[in-house]
């Protein structure tokens, strides 16, 4: 019998905070009684939705038999005290009995009200009622069997419920309705400023989200022209060198904007597509400088479709050309790759051209526009984001990017 009851308190347990969790299943709730509970607790606001599952949480099982084992202890202590007090009046077992019964009502008004104030501003004179009525007929009937236990006569009892009655009523409304009352109110005002704070708090993230795509429509606009002068710039001086690769440059240039125009308004495009744009442009920049630019492209199939903020490897691959491989003589290779590094995706752009200059990563290579916009762009698409640069251990500059992975489940397959 014990187990029985005990499975049916777990069952309808798990069933409300099946409920409270998602109100929508509250339909599916077989039996009459169960179901008008279920409906009660999904028509309950949100934010008390939450409050009351943490606190069902809480207290479910084991839990609950020992807050209601305290609880009674507390009742049946205050019942002594009231029989110490009054001896002539309360009986020691009555007295444990009665300050029970209260406690326990007032408890679990308390708890209704803890959890359920906005429902009572809403129908608050309809719940008075309700109260009113129950602590009525409560009085009466105790009244009434009090006076017939101890004179028999219905005319004593109806004199009795008289005068015993009003004072019954005030002493129940200060002891029940009146903590009621202040509870609902203190609650409804913490509900009220929680639900400003919650509105305050979405309006914040809105305005932020807000100023974070301006700004990246902003580094993205200062990004754009860079790169795209750049290369027509490369266009132009191998046209008036009379170059016999000028064709080929020319496809080469068609590659390079049709891999780089799709991308240009996008906020993260797939690594596969950044890599395929980088190695068009590094070709574009090999037939202008010849013999003088090497390069490598390393992507593994495991890293194709990861997510990253459009052009940052594209402005690494331009750095490394202006900075390290054009200024040097002799010119140099650049090696473009990506690999996975502790549950983290690292982006590496390595030269082997003139290195950082004197001052170190604040000038040259380290620093300039592109770079802080990399910087910028790495720190609004993930605060965990970053970008270094140093001197390689050969000469020439490595510039790093580390950033969470983030891969897109429908792109297309790595080029082969």
């Amino acid at each position: 019998m014990l187990k029985k009851c005990t499975d049916w308190y777990r069952s309808i347990d798990d069933e409300s905070l099946r409920v409270l969790k998602h109100p929508e299943m509250a339909e599916q709730v077989q039996g009459r009684g169960r179901r008008y509970v279920a409906m009660k607790l999904a028509r309950l606001t949100p934010i008390e939705r939450q409050q009351l599952h943490d606190f069902l949480l809480k207290y479910r099982g084991a839990g609950f038999y020992i807050a209601a084992f305290k609880l009674m202890l507390l009742f049946s202590a205050i019942g002594a005290v009231l029989h110490l007090l009054l001896p002539a009046k309360f009986e020691l077992l009555k007295a444990i009995v009665f300050s029970n019964g209260l406690g326990f009502a007032l408890a679990w008004g308390l708890v209704g009200v803890w959890f359920n104030y906005r429902s009572s501003v809403r129908y608050k004179f309809k719940k008075l009622l309700l109260i009113v009525s129950t602590c009525a007929a409560g009085v009466s009937a105790g009244v009434l069997l009090a006076g017939l236990s101890d004179t028999g006569s219905m005319d004593m009892a109806f004199e009795r419920l008289l005068r015993v009655g009003g004072v019954a009523l005030l002493v129940a409304g200060l002891f029940y309705l009146v903590p009621l009352a202040i509870v609902t109110a203190w609650r409804n005002r913490q509900y009220e400023a929680l639900t400003l704070q919650l509105q305050q708090d979405a309006e914040r993230d809105r305005l932020a989200r807000e100023l974070s795509e301006s700004q990246l429509r902003l580094l993205r606009a200062q990004i754009e022209p860079h790169f795209l002068f750049n290369t027509l710039g490369a266009v132009q001086q191998l046209a008036e060198q009379g170059a016999p690769r000028a064709a080929a440059l020319t496809s080469d240039l068609i590659a390079f904007l049709r891999a780089s125009l799709a991308e240009m308004r996008s906020e993260q495009v797939p690594l596969q597509s950044e890599f395929d744009m980088v190695a068009a442009y590094l070709r574009v920049m090999q037939a202008r400088m010849g013999a003088r630019l090497f390069f490598g492209i390393d992507l593994p199939a495991g890293c194709a479709h990861a997510m990253i903020p459009s052009m940052i490897l594209l402005t690494l691959a331009e750095n490394a050309i202006k900075h390290g491989i054009e200024p040097s003589l002799r010119g140099g290779q650049i090696s473009v790759s990506a690999l996975r590094r502790d549950g983290m995706l690292c982006l590496r752009v390595q030269d082997t051209g003139m290195g950082l200059p004197e001052g170190g990563a604040g000038s040259g290579q380290g620093g300039g526009l592109g770079l802080e916009n990399v910087r910028s762009r790495l720190l609004l698409s993930a605060p965990s984001a970053s970008l270094s640069v140093r001197d390689g251990e050969e000469g020439g500059v490595i510039a790093e990017i580390l950033l969470p992975i983030k891969i897109a489940s429908s792109l297309k397959e790595p080029a082969a």
